[in-house]
Order: C-alpha cells, then structure tokens, then sequence
C-alpha cells in the first residue's frame, strides 16, 4: 500500500472525531455570524489546543470552555484573554481587541458541558 492509502486508512480507524478541525459541528458552525466564526478561527488556531479535550490520550490542559466559563461575563473573559492567569499567558500582544472581542462571541455560542 502506498503511504497516503495507509494515512486514510489510520483516519478511518481512528473516527470521524479525529478528521474534525472545529470545536463546534458543521451544522452549528452554519449559524454562527461573521465575528463569531472569527472567534471560532482564533479560538481553532490559539486555544483549542488547552482547552479543547484530544479524542486520543492527551490531557485537557485548560479548562474546556463554554458560555458559562468565568460567569458568563463578557468583560472577565475579555480580561483573562488579554492578560492571562498565572497558568495561561496573555494574548493582549496577540489579537488585536475586536478579535478578542470576537473570540468571546465564539465562546458565548457553546454550551456548557455536562457535568
């Protein structure tokens, strides 16, 4: 077999869950308006990889994250993005304050996980 045979066959095996670039399903992203599939672009680029859980053995580093994260407040997630918490740097030097803005957005269109 040739290696891109054995590539999509490996895909196959491990799940659709694997293929998938986004937090968020298609069906879902189809609703979503400009500045929040933005944030979900920024969030898919900076932010998954802590706060999204890998389908395969890899910790969750952050927190997952959702329309409840930090009480919901707009104004404290902004904050905690730009400046970061003693465990999570700062992205003030990063994005510029409309795609945090938009990044915020995103968040707002998840759910909250189950418990």
């Amino acid at each position: 077999m040739k290696r891109l045979e054995w590539m999509a066959l490996a895909l196959l095996a491990l799940g659709p869950q694997v293929v998938s670039v986004s937090a968020q399903p298609a069906a879902t992203q189809a609703s979503l308006n400009d500045k929040e599939l933005t944030g979900m672009r920024l969030f898919n680029q900076s932010c998954r990889v802590c706060h999204t859980k890998p389908q395969l053995s890899s910790p969750l580093y952050g927190p997952a994250l959702s329309r409840q994260s930090l009480g919901g407040q707009d104004d404290v997630m902004r904050e905690v993005i730009s400046n970061g918490t003693p465990r999570m740097p700062g992205f003030k030097h990063h994005f510029q304050p409309q795609q945090i803005d938009a990044i915020v957005a995103y968040l707002k269109t998840i759910p909250a996980p189950s418990p």
